[in-house]
């Protein structure tokens, strides 16, 4: 049999607290002032327990980030084998590269996977935590460390090994490993002034991370004197059409950039679609710098120049920061990765 954790809780002691780990259904009891069989009942069949029951008891699951734990008793070791990996979007291959490498070495080692698809909100990835923490998960794995407070508070409490990926933050759940957006939008300013550049457009979808790279890149340029910067915000995801229509919107809108910076190579390769549609010659009338390097992006035409991110070793890093903690369960080693970036100079810029 397993063994059973006794958690220690006075009066004393807020919620929050390191010694708070996996809170129980006692402990929502004791706070929604209920037994513990009501809290059950409400949990798992909240039409037999009155309505002002139920949301006492949901308010205290709140409260303490209690987690249902839908596999006790069911394996004597009380492991799911089961690593979560939750991912902005599939629709194109930015985070290929790491998911394989993620992937791989997981499956190595005996684990199975499961994705989930955020739609870049903190609020679907809120819910598909519903969804996936009462299943008990060996380990989680975030894509950014943008959360919903009560994400972080139910992560915090969980005891589920959590690794936050593609992001660098001073207050990680858990164990990061990433690289900063900031110091990338910085680094693209800089390269691009100093080619010679001095008329600046962006296009970018809604991503919390790529704006905060075209958040980086506007300050830099601001301190360079370059504060009038036409910018184009899309929906997600990263399409070529998306890109097309972010170069449009520009040129219709009496721009005339002399380099567009894109949020991904995906967007930046519509944008040289559009280009070549109306004639205008890469980059003697118009430079494009994409983010991402994709496989693709030596490979259209001009050469796409981008900001290469190792996505690879992020997911060779995070697989081998997880199964270290597997095998150490008690280990307090903090895991802090910047896997870094490059610029990579090619035809279009």
């Amino acid at each position: 049999m397993a063994k059973k954790r006794n958690v220690l809780l006075t009066a004393a002691a807020p919620y929050g607290a390191k010694n708070d780990l996996n809170p129980t259904l006692i402990d929502v009891a004791r706070v929604a002032g209920v037994s513990p069989i009501t809290v059950s009942r409400a949990l798992h069949r909240p039409d037999i327990v009155s309505k002002s029951t139920r949301e006492k008891v949901l308010a205290a699951v709140q409260e303490t980030g209690y987690v249902s734990n839908l596999l006790a008793g069911g394996l004597a070791s009380n492991k799911s084998r089961l690593v979560a990996i939750f991912l902005p979007t599939i629709a194109n291959s930015i985070f290929a590269d790491t998911v394989q490498s993620l992937m791989d070495r997981l499956t190595d080692a005996g684990y199975q996977t499961l994705l989930g698809l955020t739609g870049y909100s903190a609020q679907q990835e809120e819910k598909l935590l519903d969804a996936v923490l009462g299943r008990r998960p060996d380990g989680i794995v975030l894509t950014g460390t943008l959360h919903t407070e009560s994400t972080r508070l139910r992560l915090a409490k969980s005891g589920i090994p959590v690794v936050e990926a593609w992001d660098l933050s001073e207050q990680p759940i858990d164990m990061l490993v990433g690289f900063s957006h900031e110091a990338v939008g910085q680094a693209t300013a800089r390269h691009l002034i100093g080619k010679g550049y001095k008329r600046f457009s962006v296009v970018s979808i809604s991503d919390p991370r790529g704006l905060r790279r075209c958040n980086s890149l506007l300050a830099e340029l601001k301190l360079h004197g370059l504060d009038s910067v036409p910018l184009e915000i899309l929906t997600p995801p990263s399409t070529l059409e998306t890109g097309r229509e972010g170069l449009r919107n520009l040129l219709n809108n009496g721009g005339a950039p002399d380099v567009v910076v894109c949020s991904s190579d995906t967007i930046a390769q519509g944008v040289l679609a559009e280009a070549a549609s109306r004639g205008l010659r890469v980059p003697e009338d118009l430079a494009v710098m994409g983010f991402g390097d994709l496989s693709s992006a030596a490979q259209v035409f001009p050469a796409l120049s981008s900001v290469r991110v190792d996505g690879k070793r992020i997911g060779d890093q995070v697989a081998q920061a997880l199964l270290h903690r597997f095998k150490n369960p008690g280990s307090a080693h903090p895991v802090r990765v910047d896997t870094g970036f490059s610029i990579i100079d090619r035809q279009s810029t």
